[in-house]
């Protein structure tokens, strides 16, 4: 539904040439909520500018519904465009005009009736949850309820896309998490494909299926976020999961090691029924291998559970080689990591 191909995007200030972003390439499929995560200046709100043309491609091609941008002529676009919904940080509300009258801008731009004005905002603002505010101006709203008024607003032309540029940023966790059931809703009941940007990887854990890191201008990893939530590949988005699933051993548990020849530490990665299962109490029973435990977390991504569990395997390597083995073979993804060998005779 929206593809973008080797997408590069210069802006030039002052004489001097900024890349913003540098070939990047992805596809957001129909009824995808797909979020787009960065750190600031990495190009997240470059590249969701370029999905409505609000910005043009130096290089590359922006494709929705298998159609080039590019090559719309400019009536052709305006009319592409009434397709693609945006919602915005800081709300970009009229304060001089009250609520019904902020949802019916789109509509009035597009020469509506006056009943089908009325129809539609009245739906929309019963959709939303603001039925009671519709005589209301924005600054006697909260940021939650501007918020759902940009929402309502966006959703006013009938779009088949929505964007969502750090929608929920400016909020507090509470009314994100309200936010972000809301923008679940719009997915599911109007069968809207949502893109969202955002720097907090709690948003993607929340209602997101896919999701793409980007760095400097690059899509540095991208996937399912089950995929990517249970095996980060690049540091930066093993940082990012890392500030809503803990998965390391604490520094503490990590002085009190001790490890001899043999000894492994692994990161074993449970998903679905396996996190249910006795699969540890059935490795150690089949083979002579101690296990200490030394982490263990689960969490829920996508209404499947995550489980990580850290591990220092002792015994023969054979036998450790052979416990390994039987953890793959039922499905479980067991990664090595650093060993912490210690020196006790200096402590």
């Amino acid at each position: 539904m929206i593809e973008l191909k080797n997408v590069h995007k210069t802006f030039t200030r002052k004489g001097i040439a900024i890349d913003a972003l540098k070939g990047v390439s992805l596809k957001v499929e129909k009824g995808d909520i797909f979020g787009v995560i960065g750190y600031s200046g990495a190009g997240k709100s470059t590249l969701i500018r370029l999905v409505n043309y609000l910005e043009r491609p130096t290089e590359g091609q922006v494709l929705v519904d298998g159609h080039d941008l590019g090559a719309y002529s400019v009536k052709e676009l305006r009319a592409a465009k009434k397709n693609i919904g945006m919602i915005f940080q800081h709300f970009n509300l009229l304060e001089s005009k009250k609520v019904f009258d902020n949802v019916a801008i789109p509509l009035v731009l597009l020469k509506k009736s006056k009943e089908e004005i009325r129809k539609r905002v009245t739906e929309l603002l019963e959709f939303v949850g603001l039925s009671d505010k519709a005589g209301s101006y924005p600054n006697e709203l909260s940021g939650g309820q501007k918020q759902r008024v940009g929402i309502a607003r966006a959703l006013a032309s009938n779009p088949s896309i929505l964007l969502c540029d750090e929608a929920t940023s400016a909020l507090d966790p509470q009314t994100t998490r309200s936010i972000l059931q809301l923008l679940k809703r719009v997915n599911a009941e109007y069968k809207i494909t949502v893109m969202i940007i955002t720097h907090e990887m709690s948003v993607i854990q929340e209602i997101c299926n896919k999701v793409a890191v980007m760095e400097e201008g690059r899509i540095i990893e991208q996937g399912s976020v089950l995929d990517v939530f249970g095996h980060p590949q690049h540091p930066t988005t093993q940082n990012f999961v890392k500030t809503v699933i803990q998965n390391s051993i604490t520094p503490s548990v990590q002085k009190s090691i001790t490890t001899g020849l043999g000894s492994r530490i692994c990161r074993l990665n449970f998903v679905g029924a396996s996190t249910t299962e006795p699969l540890l109490y059935e490795m150690i029973r089949t083979n002579e291998v101690k296990v200490n435990i030394l982490f263990a977390n689960t969490t829920e991504i996508q209404e499947t559970t995550l489980g990580t569990v850290i591990v220092q395997l002792d015994g023969d390597g054979a036998e450790i080689n052979k416990a390994v083995a039987f953890l793959k073979n039922n499905g479980v993804s067991v990664e090595e990591v650093e060993a912490y060998v210690l020196d006790h005779s200096n402590r």
